[in-house]
């Protein structure tokens, strides 16, 4: 295809202000989908939580022309993606929900746009929500354009409103004339993005901002045709970010069309395009004619904020559930995961099964640990914690900007809970019924925040944050938990009789029926210290007759904990057991009286 006739797109946006969805429709109106009700977001964590953790590529033919379309994650933990994205694209659908209007991320976004100079067009979503004030978020659009400096040709941008839900599109800011389908977006993009700037007669030239793998040609490079064309078995060389040179044949070469990855023999520049033959190809390199060895700009990719260990399961339940249990097993499995992406770190620590697996935050993170449990591993895991660096000498670590929006009626114990845990108040836009607090706040203090925010305002708080910058190190702990746990001193099945007798000290985490173990935390103290308990207690058969032997023994309903509620939970001194079957939370040491020999020591300073 002609490259005046290609146009390559990212939509962005905040999370959950509907890029998939928008896509979806997209793609249905130019019949690239088959299947009616299938998704871009196939990855099923993906479709249960409702959002996107993978950047994914698309084709659509629409008026004789190809539209290349790139979803991007809204979450924060993903914006490195959105990041290398824009070197791939010449424009993009800035999306924002219609009600919501700019939120921390529609910045973040933005500013990556307008940075690597990518023309933006607006599209105004879920037009049709109740409330929904459409003027008043174009306004706020504007504002947020003056605000990142963007340049002045891209203060005239084009807005299309829409209700992707719904599958309805128009140029009019009024509900009522909206009109089924989605010409308005299309012709928004034919006429206002431009075509790639390319030259097909120039030595082939391309740089993967994106990766895959497969198991059978090992890592595969996903990036734009700066320039040349390129073939099936071609030699081309990659230019390494060390400035070494790898001479390679394209074993394979994939183009896109609707959800599908298809394999083709040749493409020319403008084309986004998958090439396949180099199996540890890195994002940012430059793959290149043989006889013209010019090297790409690399492209910057964020480092990792935060990190945890992974180990092999050393409880006593090891074994029972999974079926990857070995060093080796999970190592393989790591190693494979940093194969296609790129904001992974993982380091083994030397004489040890154990590693720091490093990424760009806690979903991030949680979404790797959630994938290998589904696939049969079991693994335990410590506490996140963030990455300290030295800049000038000086150690620092991650802040981030916080905008939490909430009932006023919670206002008291939410500015209680973030004083507690080193937050900065910038601003608070307060009315009868509604508060919007703008805080600055150290990674480490929104480790365990938001479970605890969604309890604080009974799920009625909306939550966002993206990294700011780095700051020198607050000397004192931020984000621990302040109160204690109860902890198994037996290992056994837990019986009713011995729940009975535990359960008006705290809040229990298990029922009765399940398998414990010494070390194990089986529900939170009503004070500030761990108490140990005996979970597995019967009660005694003997011949004398008791009146209220018939009682039926009625226990409050546990507490139910998701794998991110149990890492936001634990302490520095605990550990996540993860298996396919059940998540158990746990003391690094096992043996009560040896777990309290240390504690001394520790809070005497003998250690």
């Amino acid at each position: 295809m002609n490259s005046k006739d290609i146009r390559n797109i990212a939509i962005i946006a905040h999370v959950d202000h509907g890029k998939t969805t928008l896509v979806n429709q997209l793609l249905k109106y130019a019949g690239a989908l088959k299947d009616q009700n299938s998704s871009m977001d196939s990855n099923p964590i993906e479709k249960e939580r409702g959002i996107t953790i993978l950047a994914k590529t698309t084709g659509i033919d629409y008026k004789g022309k190809r539209i290349n379309i790139l979803d991007t994650p809204g979450h924060a933990d993903f914006g490195g993606e959105v990041e290398r994205i824009m070197h791939m694209v010449d424009g993009c659908l800035l999306l924002v929900d219609a009600f919501e209007g700019t939120m921390p991320q529609t910045r973040f976004v933005l500013k990556k746009a307008l940075e690597a100079h990518v023309k933006p067009v607006v599209i105004i979503n879920k037009i049709d929500r109740l409330n929904a004030d459409p003027v008043k978020v174009v306004d706020e659009v504007l504002d947020l354009f003056l605000e990142l400096n963007a340049p002045e040709e891209f203060l005239d941008f084009k807005v299309a409103y829409t209700s992707a839900l719904k599958g309805t599109s128009s140029l009019s800011n009024r509900p009522e004339d909206q009109k089924p389908g989605m010409d308005a977006i299309f012709d928004l993009i034919i006429n206002e993005i431009p075509a790639p700037n390319v030259d097909v007669t120039k030595p082939f030239q391309m740089q993967p901002a994106l990766l895959d793998y497969n198991d059978f040609v090992g890592r595969i490079g996903i990036g734009v045709i700066k320039q040349g064309k390129v073939s099936l078995n071609d030699s081309v060389t990659c230019l390494r970010l060390d400035g070494s040179k790898k001479q390679f044949k394209v074993l394979k070469l994939f183009g896109y069309y609707g959800l599908n990855r298809i394999e083709i023999d040749h493409a020319e520049a403008g084309e986004i395009v998958a090439i396949a033959g180099l199996d540890d190809i890195n994002v940012g390199e430059t793959i290149c004619d043989n006889n013209n060895l010019v090297p790409l700009t690399p492209l910057h990719i964020d480092e990792p904020t935060l990190q945890m260990t992974f180990g092999v399961n050393s409880s006593p339940l090891s074994g029972k559930d999974g079926k990857f249990l070995t060093a080796r097993q999970i190592e393989e499995r790591l190693m494979k995961e940093v194969q296609k992406d790129v904001s992974l770190k993982v380091k083994r620590i030397p004489n040890s099964e154990t590693w720091i697996v490093s990424g760009r935050g806690e979903l991030h993170l949680g979404v790797l640990i959630e994938n290998m449990r589904r696939e049969g591993f079991e693994l335990e895991v410590s506490k996140p914690e963030v990455i300290i660096k030295e800049i000038d000498g000086i150690e620092c670590e991650p802040y981030e900007d916080l905008i939490i929006e909430i009932p006023t009626d919670y206002l008291g114990n939410i500015m209680d809970a973030l004083g507690n845990r080193s937050a900065e108040l910038i601003n608070m836009d307060s009315t009868e019924t509604m508060t919007k607090l703008i805080y600055v706040i150290p990674s480490r203090g929104l480790i365990g925040f938001v479970s605890n925010f969604l309890t604080l305002t009974k799920g009625y708080g909306i939550i966002s944050h993206t990294f700011r910058e780095y700051r020198e190190v607050i000397k004192h702990d931020v984000g621990e938990r302040q109160i204690g746990v109860l902890v198994s001193t037996n290992q056994g099945t837990a019986t009713p009789y011995a729940l009975e007798h535990v359960d008006d000290r705290g809040v229990l985490f298990i029922s009765a029926g399940t398998e414990v173990y010494e070390g194990m935390i089986v529900g939170e103290n009503k004070y500030d210290i761990d108490l140990s308990v005996n979970v597995t207690e019967a009660k005694a058969l003997n011949n004398i007759r008791s009146s209220t032997k018939e009682n039926t023994v009625v226990l409050k309903t546990p507490r139910k904990m998701s794998l991110e509620a149990c890492l936001d939970y634990i302490n520095q001194d605990e550990l996540v057991e993860i298996t396919p079957k059940t998540y158990r939370m746990r003391k690094r040491i096992l043996n009560t009286a040896e777990r309290k020999k240390y504690e001394y020591k520790k809070k005497n300073g003998l250690l």
